[in-house]
């Protein structure tokens, strides 16, 4: 077995791979091979910096990586590490990131990042092995909610990206897919929420799949939140919210009072190299 960069390989050789390795899994995974092609087109995937095992010229394992500088650091963020099902128990993810690690140093990157759900013992295991460590554990949640308020005191504005200083809202908090930097190349919708003129929440929304991308408010006062998820509410009833911070403890706990249904978590690991 051989690795190569994935950058000449074709989109479907990839795509037949990533799906059968994910057959199974955690969570139900897309199968709209253009859903993949944009979603890594927004997080900044460098194919020439991904990586897979090859078998007799077919594709058996991979590392997907986005590049991008987050934070002070350039990162390799693994957004898609997969092996089939008839090669697990090689070690193939190992040997991946053993070849891959001095091709990113090359290329001046600092820090390797990846998520994985928490349930995933072996890979956690796995990466860890490799040396990556837990940094950060993110709540996920999706479904109907309904948020009663007395009052529609508020106002909701669509804006453009450019409207908030995004110095001024802290992006750490924020998963690789949910910064700024990878919004911003999506079709994202961006709202604030005012009281008296006063700006005092903001969300970022998918229209058409009511996928909440960020959102949070200015001042944590419960009122706020309530107004907040009301204006989401007239936009949609459905959502789904990836990776909330559970440090973010207010945040997690109006989840909970709108009793939207947490259906996963995830561990952020970071190696640095």
């Amino acid at each position: 077995m051989v690795i190569k960069n994935l950058y000449a390989i074709p989109f479907a050789t990839l795509m037949e791979c990533f799906l059968k390795a994910f057959e199974g899994y955690f969570v139900t995974m897309p199968a709209d091979p253009e859903y993949y092609r944009e979603r890594w087109k927004r997080a900044k995937v460098d194919y020439s910096l991904s990586y897979g095992m090859f078998d007799n010229e077919a594709l058996v394992g991979f590392i997907i990586h986005a590049i991008d500088e987050r934070n002070g650091h350039k990162t390799a963020f693994n957004t898609g590490t997969g092996v089939i099902p008839e090669y697990r128990g090689k070690r193939i993810v190992h040997s991946l990131y053993e070849h891959a690690i001095p091709e990113l140093q090359k290329e001046g990157v600092s820090l390797c990042a990846l998520e994985v759900i928490t349930k995933n013992e072996k890979a956690i295991k796995a990466y860890e092995g490799i040396g990556f460590t837990i940094t950060k554990r993110y709540k996920c949640y999706s479904g109907s909610f309904n948020v009663k308020t007395e009052t529609s005191d508020y106002e909701l504005e669509k804006v453009a990206a450019s409207y908030f200083n995004w110095e001024t809202i802290d992006q750490k908090v924020y998963s690789w897919d949910n910064h700024i930097e990878t919004l911003q190349k999506g079709t994202y919708d961006y709202y604030v929420v005012s009281l008296q003129n006063k700006p005092i929440a903001y969300f970022i929304i998918d229209p058409k799949s009511g996928y909440v991308a960020q959102f949070d408010v200015f001042e944590n006062d419960p009122p706020h939140w309530t107004r907040l998820f009301s204006a989401i509410q007239t936009l949609s009833e459905n959502i789904r919210i990836n990776n909330v911070d559970e440090r973010l403890q207010s945040k997690v706990n109006y989840l909970d009072i709108i009793a939207l249904k947490n259906t996963v978590d995830q561990f952020e690991m970071e190696l640095s190299i």
